[in-house]
């Protein structure tokens, strides 16, 4: 199997308050393609830390991350904003649309700034929407869609740079059942059909019961990690 993400021994500690707080502590992680994966615990766990240390949006304080070989810890500033545009893809619970876009101008937006060509965004973006089932709602801004179809069109955007793997904070916290088990199903078929890694942070159950994989943290640290057949 394909390594996608290794963390070693990865540390994250925040000195702005008074008593230093450990996020994560000492984590290692081996991650291969084509994972279904969930970050389980209470809140304050390090679960998003952790996420957020694997996609390269917050730098360990100790231990290093490698993605694809690449250790990203090493990388410059400007040199690990390209490479996660070029190879995660991130799902927010917020959703994080540009308000002023319409579905398909979202999901073309990540590939404008790749430098790819018009007719391969369009292209992209119908085969995009398409998959996440919302094709009637191309010509419509955020506002007036549903959370769920949202929801869609930020998995879109995070699939439109062809990533190696996706990461998902809580994408269906703001869901009711109904849309998130649409969702989860989108990514299911993802999976796959197309081997496509997930990685989640999440409390919700329905999560949990597709994962394959679920690693629970507690106080920052890696208390269990199981493996389950396919679901």
């Amino acid at each position: 199997m394909e390594t996608v993400i290794d963390s070693h021994n990865i540390s994250k500690v925040y000195e702005e308050t008074a008593i230093p707080v450990h996020a994560v502590s000492e984590i290692h992680l081996h991650l291969e393609r084509g994972e279904f994966t969930a970050l389980v615990g209470p809140s304050g766990s390090g679960k998003t830390t952790l996420l957020n240390l694997i996609g390269g949006l917050d730098r360990p304080t100790t231990g290093y991350v490698e993605i694809g070989g690449v250790n990203i810890t090493k990388l410059k500033d400007n040199q690990l904003i390209d490479f996660r545009l070029n190879n995660i893809g991130f799902i927010f619970q917020s959703y994080n649309l540009i308000p002023v876009l319409t579905a398909s101008e979202n999901i073309e937006f990540i590939m404008l700034l790749q430098g790819r060509s018009k007719s391969e965004r369009e292209t992209r973006v119908h085969e995009l929407l398409r998959q996440v089932g919302i094709e009637d709602k191309h010509d419509v801004r955020p506002a007036q869609l549903s959370g769920g179809q949202q929801q869609r069109v930020a998995v879109a955007r995070a699939l439109a740079s062809k990533p190696r793997f996706m990461l998902a904070d809580e994408p269906t916290a703001n869901l009711d059942s109904v849309a998130a088990g649409n969702l989860l199903d989108i990514m299911a078929k993802l999976n796959r059909e197309e081997n496509m890694t997930f990685i989640f942070s999440t409390h919700d159950a329905r999560v949990i019961d597709r994962a394959r994989r679920v690693i629970t943290l507690q106080d920052g640290r890696v208390i269990s990690d199981e493996r389950y057949a396919q679901k």
